[in-house]
């Protein structure tokens, strides 16, 4: 018979291990999801006239190219929010400079939620069959994709939605939204760090990860129900 306090710590061990495993998993789904965000912008953006992603190295599968120190940092803490590093666009290279902007920067969550609906169908219809690792696997890529897909289309700058908004913008309000997103970073990185590391500290509630995980459980439930 194991002794009381041994039996604690085989299961606290083991229950370390699977956090462990977990975290490892988040950490591989993150690279894919984020690699294929940013190079679905490098895609995009190349297909509608712009090599300037290419000529940087962006137009590639190769996570190395993609990722974001602070931007992957941010997501492993906060699992809620986080970003890769920003492809190259030069809009004068389009046809229609604020079109082709906007459909380059819907690339990015347009390819997430593709990829959670890809890794969706083997789980719905072929779950019972997949070993536990693969299951736990395909369910983080679902988990983060839509998670990033959600994320990048609030209208802040440098995240993609700001730049979809702008193909809704009139033409007269242009310029002043031009100035916006080439200044509005600042702002949005510290409403960022408010909500994370104040708001989270003092009242244990983050209003981005309230609205994230609200939004992204509504598009899941679409996602997994169009399977």
């Amino acid at each position: 018979m194991i002794p009381f306090s041994l039996w604690h710590l085989c299961f606290a061990m083991d229950i370390l291990q699977n956090q462990i495993i977990q975290f490892l998993y988040f950490i591989v789904a993150l690279v894919v999801t984020l690699t294929a965000h940013e190079a679905s912008h490098a895609l995009v953006a190349y297909y509608l006239g712009d090599p300037t992603a290419k000529i940087h190295g962006r137009l590639t599968l190769n996570p190395i190219a993609h990722l974001d120190p602070i931007g992957s940092l941010l997501f492993l803490l906060t699992q809620t929010v986080g970003w890769g590093k920003p492809v190259p666009v030069n809009s004068a290279n389009f046809k229609s400079p604020v079109r082709d902007s906007a459909l380059t920067a819907l690339a990015g969550p347009v390819s997430n939620f593709i990829l959670a609906f890809a890794v969706a169908l083997p789980l719905k219809y072929l779950g019972t069959y997949l070993p536990d690792a693969i299951n736990l696997l395909f369910w983080m890529v679902f988990h983060v994709s839509v998670l990033l897909g959600v994320f990048n289309l609030f209208p802040f700058p440098p995240l993609d939605g700001s730049k979809v908004l702008g193909l809704f913008m009139p033409r007269k309000f242009y310029n002043a939204y031009d100035n916006y997103l080439n200044n509005g970073v600042k702002y949005f990185v510290a409403i960022i760090l408010v909500d994370v590391f104040i708001l989270r500290s003092l009242f244990g509630f983050s209003f981005l990860g309230y609205l994230m995980q609200n939004l992204s459980n509504a598009i899941s439930a679409v996602l997994l129900l169009g399977t």
